[in-house]
């Protein structure tokens, strides 16, 4: 018979005379768990990250099919279009950014982004987006005026609020239709 070494009880609840293989046994099937938990909340993540971008996909879908109509309503008279991540690369060929929309006209080139709930750090990262574009449209010699827009399904007043500081329109689902915002005193911001 294999000799055996029971533990002292030092604590009130622990179990008296439990061996140091039954200890080694808890062990080893407690990090199996934590394994089996580990995989869990990795395929749980890409769940989510699936569902995120869905939700994304289904925000642009609400917004690109009657947006340019809005924009025309406020005289703007957008002839095209592009839906779908507009890509401008840099000189190694690599994506120096992506727009969601793109409307144009011959004066004017309006550049969305869409997210499903905007946040304060969305309007940098597209005024970025858009000094890019500048550049990238002067490079081709393109002079037109470029301006901005943040679209999105739910949007804080604090977000709203900061988007139009920064010279952007806010477009803002209203109903099953899209609306966009144009306070008296708002001048918006080219680029």
């Amino acid at each position: 018979m294999a000799e055996t070494t029971a533990i002292p009880n030092t604590y009130p609840d622990y179990p008296r005379g439990v061996t140091f293989e039954e200890v080694w046994a808890g062990i080893k099937e407690l990090e199996k768990q934590i394994k089996e938990t580990d995989r869990i909340v990795r395929r749980n993540g890409r769940q989510m990250g699936d569902l995120h971008r869905r939700f994304g996909q289904l925000a642009e879908h609400l917004v690109a099919p009657n947006i340019y109509k809005r924009f025309n309503e406020l005289g703007y008279h957008f002839g095209s279009a592009f839906n779908g991540n507009y890509k401008i690369y840099d000189e190694q060929g690599n994506t120096s950014t992506e727009i969601d929309m793109l409307l144009e006209n011959g004066e004017t080139i309006m550049a969305v982004e869409i997210k499903s709930r905007p946040v304060l750090k969305d309007i940098n990262h597209h005024i970025k987006r858009l000094e890019i574009l500048r550049n990238h449209k002067d490079k081709l010699n393109d002079r037109r005026k470029i301006q901005g827009a943040i679209a999105g399904a739910i949007f804080g007043q604090e977000e709203k609020k900061a988007v139009l500081e920064a010279g952007l329109f806010v477009i803002e689902q209203s109903g099953d239709t899209m609306k966009i915002e144009v306070p008296q005193d708002f001048v918006p911001r080219e680029f």
